[in-house]
């Protein structure tokens, strides 16, 4: 799997666990050419006085942990945030400033401890909304974190953006074709995010295996210049196969691996905007 995924995001209790010969978890994945990162944040939670809204918590003793998880091995870190589009008053400006300026203040202590930050604000598919309005909300959405990482003197070229693609709701009445879903995605991007920033990464937010790696592939086959790479860092949409092989037959691993490495591979080639249904289908 180091062929086609360069880091793997962990738990606490997975950063600390080791393989069957004794070989700590990050040890293992840098021997197999894949950078440890970390999951550092607590979880979203209501957010005062905003029915329906959540922040995300966490940033209080975030300074001795990831010290702790630089020391364990870590590379990277992720802080997810969570963004709900419904009707035209959600989601409201205190709920996108508390989430940016949580993200921006995590951000801040993930360089001060030598980790690269991954920010997630992660706009959801659920709702019936349009693609015009998921684009209004991401844009909104980046504009002001990056804002907020910019007032925290985060250094955009040390940190990597983790993100929803501009998708229509999944019970919007008119769904979007793959090609415009990856035009409008990269055009909001660069509309929006500033071209130093190291890379961003795209979350599968519930979207099917096979979309999740045609709109990747869609986006890095455009012909327009994009100042940093766009690829993927999924977990259902890379897991889901795996996982069904598995809970069918729990004594093959191997078969259950095979899977898991054939969708990864899949993804490394759409992130070069070289998939097509024949590797997919080889």
């Amino acid at each position: 799997i180091g062929e086609s995924v360069s880091g793997m995001i962990l738990f606490d209790e997975t950063l600390r666990q080791k393989t069957d010969d004794g070989t700590p978890f990050p040890k293992a994945l840098e021997a197999a050419g894949i950078l440890p990162g970390i999951k550092v944040d607590m979880g979203a939670k209501d957010l005062a006085l905003h029915e329906g809204e959540k922040v995300t918590e966490g940033l209080d003793g975030l300074r001795e942990r990831l010290a702790e998880y630089a020391q364990l091995g870590a590379k990277f870190a992720k802080w997810r945030a969570v963004i709900a589009i419904k009707g035209d008053d959600l989601p409201s400006s205190g709920c996108v400033h508390a989430n940016a300026h949580a993200l921006a203040r995590y951000a801040a202590l993930c360089q001060e401890a030598g980790l690269v930050p991954m920010v997630e604000p992660e706009i959801l598919i659920d709702g019936d909304h349009s693609l015009e309005k998921c684009y209004e909300i991401c844009a909104r959405t980046w504009q002001k974190l990056f804002e907020e990482m910019k007032d925290q003197d985060v250094a955009m070229e040390g940190a990597i953006l983790k993100t929803s693609m501009v998708l229509a709701g999944k019970d919007a009445s008119e769904q979007t074709d793959p090609q415009t879903v990856a035009e409008q995605t990269v055009k909001c991007l660069k509309e929006n995010v500033p071209a130093e920033l190291a890379g961003v990464v795209f979350l599968s937010g519930g979207q099917t295996d096979a979309n999740s790696t045609i709109h990747l592939d869609l986006m890095n086959k455009l012909a327009e210049e994009k100042p940093w790479p766009l690829t993927f860092s999924y977990g259902r949409s890379i897991q889901r196969p795996a996982l069904d092989h598995w809970a069918a037959n729990q004594d093959d691993v191997a078969g259950a691996q095979a899977k898991l490495a054939h969708r990864a591979k899949m993804n490394g080639l759409a992130a070069k905007g070289e998939w097509s249904e024949d590797a997919e289908n080889a």
